[in-house]
Parts: structure tokens; C-alpha cells; sequence
């Protein structure tokens, strides 16, 4: 009897024991997530930010924004609650018509500005779908999903202010660059792989 409970009692030390291993590991293991994550945050300086403020009936707008990695980095897409669908978009010449059209990323050099700007020749977020009208003096919560050199994820949390201007001007006080003069606007945008901007 004495042997089987000695037996018992070693079993029952071997469990907490191995549990408390487990559990310790468990911890470890979350640690350099949460690292990865705080780093994420920084990971892009985000400059002269902001969303194109809408117009009664408008279900799409633009988004325009500097952004300078510090790594290297790919912008791979963005997400945001206020619409129902978000691109990537560039505006390019086909012909002699200029089209906007979905791209799958942007490449953010490391050290390098990358401008999302108004104009005829660039790129910029597209919101589509919107659940609300945008109206200026507002604040759109955007989520940037980005891609590092190694194939890793990373998200970064930003608030984008809502300002009026066209698809081709910037706010005033805006400092954004590449404006130009135009009355290229987002109205009434065509959501497909290839369309003409209106």
C-alpha cells in the first residue's frame, strides 16, 4: 500500500510539474508576438493624410497619404468599418483615356516617401460601398496591411481626417503635394478590374 501511494504521489508531481512547463511556455510564446505587434505600430510614418469628403448620392471616395517605411515594405491593401469594399487604386493613362484600376500592392522602400496623392499619374486608397456619407471635420479609422521583405504580416492602425477637395486638388493647408488643378472627382465611381474614371 505504502508503495502504491508513493507511486500515486509522484505520478500526481509529474502532472503539476509538467503543467507548470506548459504553462510557462505558453507564456514565452506570446511574448514575441506582442513585440512584433508594438513594432508594427511604427512601422511607417504616415504624413499629410486625408479622405476626400463626400457629396449627397456619392458611395466612393479617395484616401491620400505620404507614407516613408522604415524597413522595406509592401502595401498589400487597407481596410476601414465606413465602407463596404477597399483598394489599393492607380490612376494611369490607357491610350488616350485615363483609367483607374485596382493593383494588388505598393512597394515602400526603406527610408523612401511614397506619396498617395490627388492627380492624374499616381495611386491612392480607394473607400467603396460606404456605409455613411463622409463629411469634413469627420475621423476615418483606417487599418494598413502591410508585408515585410521575409513574407511577415503586419498591421498599423492609423486615423485619417475627412477634408474636402477633388480628385485631382488637395485640401488647402492640406501640404499635400502633386496637386494639380482639375475637376477629375470620385462621383459615382464603377467598381471592376478596369474602369474609367468619370
Amino acid at each position: 500500500m505504502f508503495s502504491t501511494s508513493v507511486r500515486l504521489v509522484c505520478i500526481a508531481s509529474l502532472l503539476c510539474g509538467l503543467s507548470g512547463v506548459s504553462l510557462t511556455a505558453h507564456a514565452a510564446d506570446k511574448s514575441p508576438v506582442k513585440a512584433a505587434a508594438q513594432a508594427a505600430a511604427g512601422a511607417v510614418k504616415v504624413d499629410n493624410a486625408w479622405i476626400r469628403a463626400t457629396v449627397k448620392g456619392q458611395s466612393g471616395t479617395g484616401g491620400f497619404m505620404s507614407l516613408t517605411a522604415s524597413q522595406p515594405l509592401t502595401l498589400v491593401g487597407f481596410s476601414t468599418a465606413v465602407a463596404a469594399e477597399s483598394e489599393l487604386h492607380e490612376m494611369a493613362m490607357d491610350g488616350n483615356v485615363m483609367r483607374m484600376h485596382a493593383v494588388p500592392s505598393l512597394p515602400l522602400p526603406a527610408g523612401q516617401t511614397v506619396e498617395l496623392r490627388p492627380g492624374m499619374d499616381g495611386h491612392h486608397l480607394m473607400l467603396m460601398g460606404l456605409k455613411q456619407p463622409l463629411k469634413e471635420g469627420d475621423e476615418v479609422a483606417l487599418t494598413l496591411k502591410l508585408r515585410t521583405a521575409d513574407g511577415k504580416t503586419l498591421t498599423q492602425e492609423i486615423k485619417v481626417p475627412v477634408k474636402s477637395g477633388s480628385m485631382t486638388m488637395a485640401p488647402a493647408g492640406s501640404g499635400a503635394s502633386g496637386a494639380q488643378t482639375g475637376g477629375m472627382k470620385h462621383n459615382h465611381m464603377h467598381h471592376g478590374p478596369m474602369h474609367e474614371a468619370h
